[in-house]
């Protein structure tokens, strides 16, 4: 008896000593919650090295390691970052930076005694000479197309000479291709270096188990601070997971296990939000909803060069552009996320966008369309084929039937992305999904997508669209400095390709983030960038 009575007491004992652990360390954990950031990648992040940051996983990762010459804010204004100040000489054509004297990298072994140094105007020049080499084969060499030559002036003085103007150029380099790399680690892990990353970001490299866990810590010798003086970043560490089901990392989010979710899915937009855009009662009190314009737009296409004839006539493309009505399918398929493409191709948010140029839903004038191309062409069961993905079979299938109402028939064909984007890039589709998303907040971007000398597999001229006058302003917008000048040439070029219908715009997207009540600080912006410099989380009590 006294026997079972000291086991059944350090049994309990035990279990007691367990539930104390388990308190404290639940207990440890909540206390540095608000310091860590979590949030889940669906897609893979394939590399953290910035001459490979093409796809929007791989660029949210390395933003917060790396950082370039300039940088954008929210509003897309383009802003100081390691160069402190610029000046534009030469007619447009040189760009002379000016970079701060107190930037380093992210501390290594390799970098000796102090396991850190400064980054000098040198770093720029092997980094951008790494960037264009051939053998690296970087998706992102083209940032440098436009450029003649660069070169270390001194330490702290980085020029830029363009072979012409392009006034865009300083948003190019932006991007987190333009990140500086130190020679010494890049050339010690070679192709590794992906998985290796040494910046000078907000955050440094902590650890990486491929596709399931990725973490970075707070950089302690970072430059930036806030508007109020404050050290950036706030956060202690930032944690990734790799759950590949957008329903499962939504289900994560709703139970508090990650910070931020953003886009809008089919699985879930229906549990989170009402049918007019809205948070839905069971969130509000939790969570947060942050919408802002997002340049994409999302459109289906025409291949201009095609032999079917109905897709060769102007009134029925036209015909296609007035049948539907977009504001009922951001309605009934977005929960009322997005802007009904009224306009141009030039997305809401950008100079040049104008909401007059495009086409309104008119299905009386569509019916007429059609019927005049029956008359004209003999062919009275016009047919056309669709070919999208499985993404967006609900948005073509909703087209198809309101297009069949006023008398044309229209095939939906579902294939997989990979072959769609092949298919498309070397001429084989007359009728197509597309969307548009800008590598960088210019109008000119969306614009070379009607350039002729653009023509795809070469270039993103998917419609093979070509008339002298659009090329001739196009080029023209190259040599005009001014911004307003610049922008009402966009739009006249805009003007022009909705004239000759060539696509159909379905919508302009937004960007939609939903986080948790305990996050103060992440904004929005129109490219999808996500920044975390500036994120706190507050304690749950």
């Amino acid at each position: 008896m006294l026997k079972h009575r000291r086991f059944l007491f350090n049994y309990l004992l035990a279990v007691f000593s367990c539930l104390i652990l388990v308190s404290c360390f639940s207990k440890n954990e909540s206390e540095k919650d608000h310091l860590v950031f979590r949030y889940n990648e669906h897609k893979n992040i394939s590399s953290l090295d910035p001459a490979f940051s093409k796809d929007i996983a791989d660029i949210w990762a390395t933003h917060q390691l790396f950082n370039g010459l300039v940088q954008m804010d929210d509003l897309l204004n383009v802003k100081p970052c390691i160069a402190t100040n610029w000046k534009i000489t030469d007619s447009a054509r040189v760009y002379t930076f000016k970079l701060r004297d107190d930037v380093y990298f992210h501390k290594h072994p390799l970098f000796g005694k102090d396991s850190s140094r400064i980054v000098k105007a040198l770093d720029f020049e092997y980094s951008l000479d790494r960037l264009k080499d051939n053998s690296l084969a970087s998706p992102g060499s083209w940032v440098l197309n436009k450029v003649d030559s660069f070169k270390a002036i001194n330490d702290t003085t980085f020029q830029i000479r363009l072979k012409q103007p392009f006034p865009a150029f300083l948003g190019l380099l932006t991007m987190k291709y333009c990140s500086v790399v130190p020679k010494e680690i890049v050339e010690h892990y070679g192709s590794e270096f992906r998985s290796n990353p040494i910046g000078t970001g907000p955050f440094k490299f902590k650890r990486w188990e491929e596709n399931i866990k990725l973490v970075f810590r707070r950089n302690n010798n970072y430059f930036e601070t806030s508007s109020d003086g404050n050290q950036l970043p706030y956060l202690e560490a930032v944690a990734v997971t790799f759950l590949p089901d957008k329903q499962s990392e939504f289900l994560q989010f709703a139970q508090g296990n990650i910070d931020f979710v953003s886009g809008l899915d089919a699985s879930y937009k229906d549990e989170i939000l009402t049918t007019d855009g809205k948070l839905k009662p069971l969130y509000e009190n939790d969570v947060n909803m942050i919408r802002g314009p997002y340049l994409n737009t999302e459109y289906l296409a025409f291949f201009m060069e095609t032999k079917v004839k109905p897709i060769q006539n102007l009134k029925l493309r036209k015909a296609i552009n007035l049948g539907f009505d977009r504001n009922k399918m951001i309605t009934y398929l977005r929960n009322g996320i997005g802007t009904p493409a009224n306009g141009g191709f030039i997305p809401k948010g950008l100079p040049g966008y104008n909401k007059e140029i495009g086409f309104s839903y008119n299905p009386e004038l569509a019916s007429q369309l059609i019927e005049e191309f029956k008359k004209e062409t003999g062919i009275l069961n016009p047919e056309i084929t669709l070919t999208t993905t499985s993404n967006y079979l609900d948005f073509c299938e909703f087209i198809q039937r309101e297009i069949q109402k006023i008398g044309l028939n229209v095939n939906v064909d579902v294939i997989p992305a990979s072959s769609l984007k092949d298919a498309k890039a070397n001429g084989q589709l007359d009728f197509f999904r597309a969307s548009w998303v800008a590598d960088y907040p210019d109008a000119e971007n969306y614009l070379s997508l009607y350039y002729s000398n653009n023509f795809a597999p070469n270039g993103p001229n998917y419609t093979h669209y070509k008339t002298e006058i659009f090329d001739k302003l196009y080029e023209a917008s190259y040599l005009e400095t001014d911004p307003g000048e610049r922008s009402k040439l966009y739009t006249r070029m805009d003007s022009l390709v909705m004239t000759s219908a060539p696509v159909v715009p379905m919508f302009y997207d937004e960007v939609v983030r939903f986080t948790r009540k305990t996050v103060n600080g992440l904004g929005i912006n129109a490219t999808n960038l996500l920044e975390l410099k500036s994120v706190k989380k507050s304690k749950i009590y």
